[in-house]
């Protein structure tokens, strides 16, 4: 297998890491679903979202089974955070709100907030309360199905969008397997995401393209089924599919360690001929994660 002599290009993001719990794993995987839904990729969605992992009961303020949740929006422009605020607000309130026997605890260690607790207590309409639980602030806010309970602040940080590793492979299904176990390596360390579906991106894009109202489209050079159409194709004759996994995450290094365990996940995988990365000359942001 060859390491391509390349890199990631990756780029600075706002994320809110919050802890959901629930009273049972059916119900806390239903909320936690629907929260991450249609976040896979700040080209097309209002925020990228995914599951971090699991917390046991006994890690969790209310001792109940919980799943840490990011949220990111990339940091571009004044209004970057007020976006963050806006998504998370609407996927709490809309998502985790309505489920059944949820709460929602800040998971992200920073000193910069958002009063995203306080603002969805209105929901209350009046019978609100704010109280101190479990050493932390939170408010209640009733509900048809019992009390539900958030914490009054949400942190926010910032961190790293768009590590990534790219797979070309002698067939789909060997895409699919090596992706697959990439994705199961990197889920273990704990402070990222890969926010696609299953974790896999299968539309991998450019920056442009040929019509004025688009900013990114597909990456033509690396589709295979137009190596033979294109004099500019840098797919191999021996590769029919390259899959693609994206990593936000808390920090350079977790990003670094995260595409780390990837490729050793699957070094040795039949059907895997080479490991690359996306990288746009620059355009989209400052970080390079060198594959070597």
């Amino acid at each position: 297998m060859e390491i391509e002599d390349t890199y990631a290009e990756a780029f600075e993001g706002y994320y809110s890491r919050i802890l959901v719990t629930a009273k049972s794993r059916k119900w806390l995987m239903h909320t936690v679903n629907s929260a991450t839904a249609y976040a896979t990729s700040c080209i097309g969605c209002g925020c990228e979202a995914g599951v971090e992992g699991i917390v046991e009961k006994t890690k969790t303020p209310d001792k109940r089974l919980g799943a840490l949740v990011q949220f990111w929006v990339p940091a571009w422009g004044k209004d970057a955070v007020k976006k963050l605020e806006h998504e998370v607000m609407n996927r709490i309130g809309q998502c985790v709100l309505t489920a059944p026997t949820t709460a929602v605890w800040n998971a992200t260690q920073s000193k910069e907030k958002l009063p995203v607790g306080k603002k969805l207590g209105f929901f209350g309409d009046g019978h609100q309360v704010e109280r101190k639980l479990y050493d932390r602030n939170v408010v209640i806010i009733p509900r048809m199905m019992g009390d539900f309970i958030v914490e009054k602040e949400i942190g926010y940080g910032t961190g790293i969008m768009g590590g990534n590793l790219w797979f070309f492979c002698e067939s789909e299904d060997a895409a699919l397997k090596v992706s697959e176990r990439a994705v199961e390596a990197i889920s273990d360390v704990e402070g990222v995401i890969t926010t696609f579906p299953g974790g896999v991106c299968a539309s991998g894009s450019k920056v442009g393209s040929r019509y004025d109202f688009l900013y990114a489209s597909t990456n033509h050079l690396f589709c295979p089924s137009l190596k033979c159409k294109i004099s500019d194709t840098r797919v191999p004759a021996n590769v029919e599919s390259i899959s693609e996994v994206i990593i936000n995450g808390i920090n350079e290094k977790l990003v670094k360690k995260a595409m780390r365990s990837g490729i050793n996940a699957v070094k040795n995988m039949p059907g895997l001929v080479k490991v690359s990365a996306a990288n746009f000359g620059g355009k989209l942001g400052k970080y390079k994660i060198h594959l070597r």
